[in-house]
């Protein structure tokens, strides 16, 4: 009789799942792994994953791959939109949910065309990134996978704290709505007790950032930034406009400061990231131009 798994993490863009299955110390050769649109099925004995998936996938466009002990899956929605969770409330019955040729699952035959190919090089994204950057984006989403797992809440401090006060996500939510009010001391205690419950999550310290821009506490503005930039590692289009936020909010921290050559190295380095934005183009032109001018009234 197999032991059930259900101890995974997963997280989701509008056309994209990502998931995280550990492997429990078994063999990755040992691991069987098969998809079809709406069901995903790993094998690795003594244990057995399953899981019915909210919506259909492409089968044919997900991807998994092994490595550290653990199964990391890119699955690709058929409608891209967030998925409410990640499967059906209560699972689906078997005989209604898949066309016959899933079900023949139960039956050993070659290859089946709803089976994930486990590969143990390195998987080519359907993106179009540069074959040196497959490697980044592989690391990138294993680090997102380890951040969502390393929690604090068994900590004294938190014991009574209601569920929804345990979870960064739900404060980082409703610290983003406290800044939305103008209620940035409100906010930064919402950033802080997400931060102490988990101290992974690049985003809770770049909106942090900007609360203390507009509290000018700037050099705390100066330090999230680049805890932030810290975690925003390696550099990959999904992280991208992250950074580049990260790098004005701590150029914008600089200038207030008065270190203007300081903060238009930010400003350039969010340049390079979005190179389009005209925002950011004016904003550093301005800093050029005082700088310039510094410069003329030091030679006069």
């Amino acid at each position: 009789m197999p032991v059930r798994v259900s101890e995974f993490s997963w997280q989701q863009t509008p056309a994209t799942i990502f998931l995280s299955l550990p492997l429990r110390g078994v063999c990755v050769r040992d691991a069987d792994v098969f998809c079809g649109e709406s069901y995903l099925k790993v094998n690795f004995p003594p244990f057995l994953f399953e899981l019915f998936l909210y919506a259909p996938i492409d089968d044919g466009k997900s991807k998994a791959k092994i490595g550290n002990d653990t199964i990391l899956f890119t699955l690709y929605k058929k409608e891209p939109v967030l998925w409410d969770s990640l499967s059906v409330p209560g699972g689906r019955n078997w005989e209604n949910t898949f066309p016959e040729k899933l079900k023949e699952d139960r039956v050993p035959a070659p290859r089946s065309a709803g089976s994930i190919q486990i590969s143990f090089t390195p998987r080519v994204f359907p993106t179009a990134l540069r074959e040196s950057q497959v490697a980044e984006e592989e690391e990138w989403l294993h680090k997102q996978a380890e951040a969502r797992r390393a929690m604090s809440t068994d900590l004294p401090e938190f014991f009574d704290l209601k569920e929804e006060e345990r979870n960064p996500d739900w404060l980082k939510d409703k610290g983003n709505k406290l800044f939305a009010t103008e209620n940035y001391l409100a906010a930064v205690d919402a950033y802080n007790l997400a931060i102490r419950l988990n101290c992974k999550i690049p985003l809770l310290y770049l909106n942090r950032a900007a609360c203390h821009l507009k509290l000018k506490n700037l050099h705390k503005a100066i330090e999230d930034s680049s805890k932030a930039l810290e975690l925003l590692t390696p550099p990959v289009a999904d992280n991208a406009n992250a950074r580049m936020k990260a790098h004005v909010r701590r150029g914008t921290a600089f200038c207030q400061l008065e270190l203007y050559v300081e903060g238009l190295q930010d400003y350039e380095a969010a340049l390079k990231i979005d190179p389009a934005n005209t925002v950011v183009q004016n904003d550093a032109e301005k800093i050029r131009n005082i700088i310039q001018g510094t410069a003329l009234k030091s030679r006069d």
